[in-house]
């Protein structure tokens, strides 16, 4: 099964968990409209490998203010890349994130395949991303600037310290303040710690 169905059927149960009361609000966009969400998404004109990098840390006088989040920092990498078969551009994601009373690096990756999703109620565009084997995921928008992602999400698998899949049963969990992150573009490099191929590394830090 190819990793854009697997996605779409990974983001269709999503959509169905957080907005079971807006079923008749979602539909999938037009590829011109997930062309225009990723040329906004990627700042510009794609080519066949393309990353954006957005992060948060969150300070002192945030926290106060949000004593329920969990989450201390945040980082959140997406990638583009031609797929050879179809020739369309599929996306995927990392996501980094410290715990604001756990110690260690937590991080997450999935597909987010070719396609966004449209929200009618506001017309706001979310690209769906999931993690395999019923792992959750996450929504991604853009701010109207395009300079900020607004990550949402219910519930998504997460790893410590690159440990495998089998020793890391955990799972981040949105919280009454840990639903809605808003992360700031910056430049890739800052994503450069969620990246373990050296190739792969390379081409981030050129882009």
């Amino acid at each position: 099964m190819k990793l854009s169905v697997i996605a779409a059927l990974t983001f269709a149960a999503l959509i169905s968990a957080a907005h079971a009361d807006e079923a008749d609000k979602v539909r999938e966009t037009t590829k011109a409209e997930a062309d225009a969400f990723n040329a906004r998404l990627y700042a510009g004109t794609l080519t066949d490998k393309a990353y954006a990098c957005f992060v948060r840390r969150y300070d002192a006088e945030h926290l106060a203010r949000h004593p329920k989040q969990k989450v201390a920092s945040m980082k959140l990498l997406v990638s583009a890349e031609t797929d050879k078969e179809d020739k369309q551009l599929h996306n995927s994601f990392r996501l980094g994130f410290r715990y604001r009373h756990r110690s260690g690096d937590f991080d997450s990756s999935g597909s987010c395949g070719s396609h966004a999703v449209l929200l009618s109620e506001g017309d706001e565009v979310r690209m769906g991303c999931g993690v395999d084997c019923e792992g959750g995921g996450i929504e991604v928008a853009l701010s109207k600037d395009n300079k900020s992602a607004i990550i949402r999400l219910v519930q998504i698998r997460v790893w410590q310290n690159n440990k495998p899949d089998d020793e890391a049963e955990q799972a981040l969990v949105a919280g009454a303040d840990d639903k809605i992150f808003r992360l700031d573009r910056t430049d890739n490099s800052e994503c450069a710690s969620l990246v373990t191929d050296r190739k792969e590394l390379a081409a981030l830090r050129h882009k």
